[in-house]
């Protein structure tokens, strides 16, 4: 009886092979810098471009006349033609009497009006408009370094995948060695078929895994693209390294967070809601108003003590409002104004306050990931250094297989830890300039 164990030392075993990408072929693609990725994602955003359209529509909006404070003119012509069975009867005894008399009315004129005074109405419109469209533009920079943000931790997300590329293929390298040693070994008869067996498996998991992390490469390729506005089957490349600024001081962070679009936005939103309330308390005040225009009149009747009746000239004169009572709705309104400015001004402190401790936690990440950035270093060079060490062993009979497999987990797990620290203090580092609105392309 043959055992599986004598049967599978006589079956050959096929080496691993890897699907090449189907671009595997074609020239590498450009290497995308930062710097570049940044212009370009600002060139495309859509939310760039819907922030421009905002402020043209608060531009288009902010003028004397939105505010009320032009003259209205308006032209206004009727034509009436009357038909009517009159019946008269007048104090000399005679009496008249017609059927289907047509009476024939022409009016034309033109009116023109202008609001004097109505309790700073104007000017507290005018005012507001010009907070909007300064709000408008305040909102437009938070969401260019809102875009610069988001690019920046992308471009990075690429790199960092790319880095663990980089650490599995040189894992999967010593893999290949190792086999090919056993082999050479078992050529001459100082291997078996189980150490080969063992280091095949080795080397299949080493595949499998950097293929899975191909696939969470290209996925945060994707992610980079969609940010960029481009087409997903863009072709690029990224630099292959994560610089951190060491430099960064809390002093200037904190200096600068005051700075920051969006807690400016918030602060004329505040300006907007007590103009609002002024606005509301004019309306109980009175309101004067210069009328002037122009008046044609033309009157001609069948029967009727007067036949032809026409008329015409200019006019000019005062207008005066004076609100009495409205059943407490201008009041309320006031009220109701003065309370959404103390929203305004709560929603300001709490969006302060929420910068404040996201920036004390990205200050506190920063200087934790910088720390662990020196000694994951530290780690990744012995780590190196121990999986060339075991090599050698093994090449001379002094290592196991076992020994070798400690090594290479023990090189990846530096290598993965190194880069999730870097892009860790980097983020941090993004996060504090987006937070102080120092992102710049």
């Amino acid at each position: 009886m043959i055992s599986l164990f004598s049967l599978a030392q006589q079956a050959p075993t096929p080496p691993p092979t890897v699907p090449s990408p189907a671009t595997a072929a074609d020239p590498p693609a450009p290497v995308l810098t930062l710097h570049e990725a940044l212009q370009t994602a600002l060139k495309n955003s859509l939310d760039l471009q819907i922030g421009q359209n905002a402020i043209e529509v608060q531009r288009l909006q902010n003028t004397l006349g939105f505010a009320g404070g032009l003259p209205n003119l308006a032209l206004n012509a009727s034509n009436n033609v009357v038909i009517n069975n009159t019946q008269q009867k007048f104090n000399t005894g005679d009496p008249r009497t017609a059927t289907g008399a047509r009476s024939t009315q022409y009016t034309t004129g033109l009116a023109g009006t202008y609001l004097l005074y109505n309790g700073g109405y104007v000017v507290a419109n005018r005012r507001r408009l010009d907070e909007l469209q300064n709000i408008s533009e305040l909102q437009l920079n938070s969401t260019v370094q809102n875009v610069l943000a988001d690019v920046s931790l992308k471009y990075y997300a690429v790199v960092q995948q790319q880095r663990y590329i980089r650490t599995l293929e040189a894992s999967t390298e010593v893999s290949r060695q190792k086999l090919r040693l056993i082999e050479a070994r078992q050529a001459v008869g100082l291997a078996n078929n189980a150490d080969k067996f063992q280091a095949q498996l080795d080397l299949n998991a080493q595949l499998e895994t950097q293929q899975q992390q191909a696939l969470a490469a290209r996925q945060a390729i994707a992610d980079l693209l969609r940010a960029l506005t481009l087409n997903l089957d863009t072709p690029i490349a990224v630099e292959d390294s994560i610089p951190v600024d060491r430099q960064l001081r809390w002093a200037d962070i904190e200096a600068s967070l005051g700075r920051n679009p969006a807690l400016l936005a918030a602060d004329r939103q505040v300006r907007v809601n007590e103009l609002l309330e002024r606005v509301a308390r004019a309306n109980r005040y009175p309101a004067i108003g210069l009328n002037a225009g122009s008046n044609f009149a033309r009157n001609q009747n069948a029967v009727g003590t007067t036949l032809f009746n026409q008329s015409y000239g200019p006019y000019a004169g005062l207008g005066l409002a004076l609100p009495i009572y409205s059943g407490g709705v201008n009041k309320r309104l006031v009220d109701v104004a003065r309370v959404n400015t103390k929203t305004a001004e709560l929603q300001r402190l709490a969006l302060q306050q929420n910068y404040q401790l996201n920036a004390r936690k990205a200050w506190e990440a920063y200087q934790q990931q910088l720390a662990s950035v020196a000694i994951a270093e530290q780690s990744y060079t012995t780590a190196r250094q121990l999986l060339k060490l075991v090599q050698l062993r093994l090449d001379a009979g002094l290592s196991t297989l076992v020994d070798v497999k400690l090594a290479q987990q023990s090189f990846e797990d530096a290598g993965y830890r190194l880069t999730n620290y870097r892009y860790a203090a980097k983020s941090a580092e993004i996060t504090l300039r987006q937070l102080a609105a120092l992102l710049t392309p």
